[in-house]
């Protein structure tokens, strides 16, 4: 297939890019680099020993949207762009609400104006709110309201699909729910490039192993978890590409016509597991303090991912020590990110 990645340069569609080319599928990439960078394109072509179409393009312009994919012609569509940080979304609701509806009804509305009828979005764990039972599980639609602006946004957008779907007949969308992506490619070529300071705590004790934080803070250390630190899911940006693949060669076989899914391994870490495993691939202990708990935070979160492996035939298979060394790798020979 042809698949136009929206976001196709950023952290996880980057990933996903490269795992759609080896998939043997063809990848046009739309971004409008306001959250990453034009040089992921060039190593993404070294990665991948090919060009690779790239189109700058903000698609919350309806029009220029509609235009791009009278020009692409693609067979189906994997939308990730957006913005994605949830304390920036709770200071700037508005901004966040205005700019990840606009990105995702006018790719919708571009789709239907272009007879594309195959989507997989990106959404996200957050959609699960406070009364949602651990192990989260997508049966559940009950729970679906998030705590924060930015999770609304997935909430609204994946309501949005799913009525979309249902009314056009021989529509196919896949809503997957990430929970905590990290890691790198293994070549340290490519990886997560936060701009500021790292809104989540893999890359910013990657910040302190390079030396570009002094410490981490750890917020609270008298959660109900096994070492009394916050517990979360977190996964392999390898193998949620992967996932990213599974479902998009699944929607022709989708019984619904939109369908959510969780992906993640099932297992939470604590901070400290993941700190202690991070100062096993930096081989060095790296500085940290013990703070106060943030407002808002659980104690625990992870994910029941039965529904991807028994659909989709996909399962996360990184471990911790693996989603540190890779990294690490990233971070040590890119310091300052793409920059």
């Amino acid at each position: 297939m042809k698949v136009l990645v929206t976001g196709g340069a950023g952290y996880i569609g980057s990933h996903t890019v490269l795992a759609l080319l080896a998939a043997g599928h063809d990848a046009v990439i739309v971004d409008s680099y306001v959250n990453s960078s034009p040089k992921v394109v060039r190593r993404l072509e070294k990665l991948a020993g090919r060009s690779i179409s790239a189109i700058e393009l903000d698609v919350t312009d309806y029009a220029l949207t509609d235009q791009m994919f009278q020009v692409v012609k693609p067979d189906a569509v994997i939308h990730f762009a957006g913005l994605k940080a949830v304390g920036e979304s709770v200071a700037q609701p508005l901004r966040y609400y205005r700019n990840n509806l606009d990105s995702a009804l006018s790719i919708v509305s571009a789709m239907q104006n272009h007879d594309v009828n195959k989507l997989v979005f990106s959404s996200s764990a957050t959609v699960y709110g406070e009364k949602a039972p651990v192990p989260y599980r997508e049966a559940d639609e009950t729970v679906l309201e998030a705590t924060n602006p930015y999770g609304q946004t997935k909430v609204i957008i994946e309501r949005i699909l799913k009525d979309t779907a249902i009314a056009n007949p021989g529509w196919r969308v896949a809503n997957l729910r990430y929970f905590n992506p990290v890691g790198a490619h293994p070549s340290g070529d490519i990886g997560e490039d936060p701009q500021g300071i790292p809104n989540n705590l893999m890359p910013y004790i990657a910040q302190v192993a390079v030396g570009r934080r002094d410490r981490l803070t750890v917020h609270g250390n008298d959660y109900p978890t096994a070492d009394g630190t916050g517990e979360r899911d977190y996964l392999h940006v390898m193998d949620l590409a992967d996932a990213h693949v599974a479902a998009l060669e699944h929607l022709a076989d989708q019984a619904e016509s939109c369908r959510a899914y969780n992906l993640g391994t099932g297992t939470p870490t604590s901070v400290l597991q993941l700190l202690a495993a991070f100062e096993r691939a930096a081989a060095r202990p790296l500085p940290h303090q013990i703070g106060p708990r943030r407002a808002g935070d659980l104690a625990s979160n992870y994910a029941d991912p039965t529904r991807a492996a028994t659909e989709l035939g996909w399962r996360a298979s990184r471990s911790i020590d693996e989603m540190c060394a890779d990294t690490w790798r990233w971070q040590s020979r890119n310091p300052q990110g793409y920059n």
